[in-house]
């Protein structure tokens, strides 16, 4: 292959990517890039099952819960381009490997918490590995793999994680129930080690020499402190009240906020090049994403507590309670996304929204009394539909609504719109609703209220799509992993860069 060794044995790749998928070298690869993003996504979906498990050990009321989900988030939703940034700048492997690491040593940090404070930590420690590891994984088989082989790779690579973000819930309940919480996160260590191992044995060094001006730090910063002043005063509020603490890290994280455009503007190399928001269709996609994201967001914590707080379930049980969403958005997604590409991504950006807040209004049954078959299967399988519906059309209006050089920076635009969506969600819907505080008994009727929420969200989601979808857009599939990001079949995108990150989401 092209390049020249460096120091150490270590191969750096800056010519085009010539290595084919048939060889032993490419389809190391690939496992190295699905181990490494399979344990995001694996994380990603098998935490949800395990919270209440958390609350009954450690307590710390609702609060602890949702920072537990929220820590992990903020982190990586803050970071997450910047983690793409630094990979084209000093070596994609190079990144890919410090994030393993960062992430494998969370994990464990997090598997021995003696207490909720330090689990928490441990959460953002574990969101920052996140961004660096998850834009490398793709990024890998981008740098590496030829261009006519690309396709295949990434949709091996897709199915895989898929697999791997299908299995979470089911894997979480069943450790929960056979061992402890506290395996759900030690799971990630040997899986690591392994990919790690995988990497530093058969991954080639890139980077893009092309790569010019200085990193957005203070952009990062911005989103970083934003962010998270914001969450802590939603999250802490209820317990806390609105004191000098809470009231202070409000007011700087909205003027973090309202700093980072400011900052973008000016960036050599913003994070999110704001020129993107100029095209009305990008605009509109997203903001149906934020829309759909912060419904999938919110539902999928509450109904996990749902099942087990106020009707309970074992772990095992509300983790099989998910099984048949994970398999719709996996069966479907590619059907979908093929379809769009001959009817245009219009309605199905505006039904499968509606459709998918039909299931989740359908959830206002899910009580105490209440049976799987009767009420939470309809419910899940209507909002499966409706967000398969959703999701394959989204991701590739995305990717049509910009020129082929700028796709990198709009899926990544789009990735980190959807993980702040969900960060937001478990932040704000259990305050808006009323939930009590505790974290240890059941929800009551603060759950309907938030599913109904929730519900509107997503339809107005679909209206924002019709108004703002072009019907004629061109709609390229586009292959993307995971419990919110289902494989879809079909031709690939334009060739993402490390800024192309799979969604994960709610990764």
């Amino acid at each position: 292959m092209h390049g020249d060794e460096r120091q150490g044995g270590e191969r750096a790749v800056t010519a085009a990517p010539s290595v084919p998928l048939s060889s032993a070298a490419g389809r190391w690869l690939v496992v190295a890039a699905a181990l490494g993003s399979g344990i995001a996504f694996l994380d990603g979906s098998v935490v949800n099952v395990a919270l209440p498990a958390i609350g009954d050990e450690l307590g710390g009321g609702f609060s602890v819960l949702q920072w537990v989900l929220d820590g992990y988030l903020l982190t990586l939703s803050a970071l997450l381009l910047l983690g793409g940034a630094l990979g084209d700048r000093y070596g994609r492997r190079r990144v890919f490997l410090l994030g393993l690491v960062v992430f494998t040593l969370a994990s464990l940090g997090c598997g021995l918490a003696p207490s909720g404070q330090a689990l928490i930590l441990g959460r953002l420690v574990q969101g920052v590995g996140g961004a660096l590891l998850i834009p490398g994984s793709l990024a890998l088989i981008d740098s590496v793999i030829r261009h006519e082989d690309r396709g295949r790779a990434i949709g091996t690579w897709a199915g895989l994680s898929g697999v791997a973000a299908a299995l979470g819930p089911f894997l979480g309940g069943w450790l929960v129930d056979a061992a402890s919480w506290r395996w759900v996160f030690l799971i990630n260590v040997p899986l690591a080690v392994a990919a790690y191992a995988v990497t530093t044995r058969h991954v080639p060094e890139t980077r893009d020499p092309s790569v010019t001006g200085s990193l957005d730090v203070a952009g990062a910063i911005a989103a970083t402190i934003g962010l998270g002043g914001v969450v802590y005063g939603l999250i802490e509020a209820p317990v806390r009240g609105w004191d000098v603490v809470t009231v202070g890290a409000t007011v700087a994280g909205v003027l973090a906020l309202a700093a980072f455009p400011v900052i973008e503007l000016r960036a050599a190399a913003p994070l999110i090049p704001l020129s993107l928001f100029r095209s009305a269709q990008f605009t509109g996609a997203n903001l149906v994403t934020f829309a759909v994201y912060t419904a999938l967001g919110g539902a999928l914590f509450l109904l996990a507590l749902q099942l087990q707080r106020t009707l309970g379930w074992s772990a095992l049980a509300a983790g099989l309670a998910f099984l048949p969403f994970t398999v719709i958005m996996l069966l479907l997604s590619g059907r979908v996304g093929a379809l769009a590409q001959r009817v245009g991504p219009r309605w199905p950006m505006t039904l499968g929204p509606i459709v998918a807040g039909a299931g989740l209004a359908l959830l206002v049954r899910v009580v105490p009394g209440a049976g799987y078959v009767t009420a939470v299967l309809p419910a899940v399988v209507v909002f499966g539909l409706g967000m398969a519906v959703t999701v394959a059309p989204l991701t590739a209006t995305v990717l049509a609504s910009v020129p082929p050089e700028r796709v990198g920076a709009a899926s990544g635009a789009n990735n980190a719109i959807s993980r702040v969506a969900s960060l937001l969600a478990v932040a704000v819907l259990p305050l808006a609703v009323g939930l009590d505080g505790s974290g240890d008994g059941p929800l009551g009727p603060g759950f309907a209220r938030a599913m109904l929420v929730s519900a509107v969200l997503c339809v107005l989601g679909g209206a924002v799509a019709f108004v703002t979808i072009s019907r004629g857009a061109r709609v390229p599939t586009h292959v993307l992993p995971g419990l919110h990001q289902p494989c879809t079949s079909g031709q690939q995108a334009p060739a993402p860069t490390s800024r192309t990150a799979p969604r994960p989401p709610s990764a």
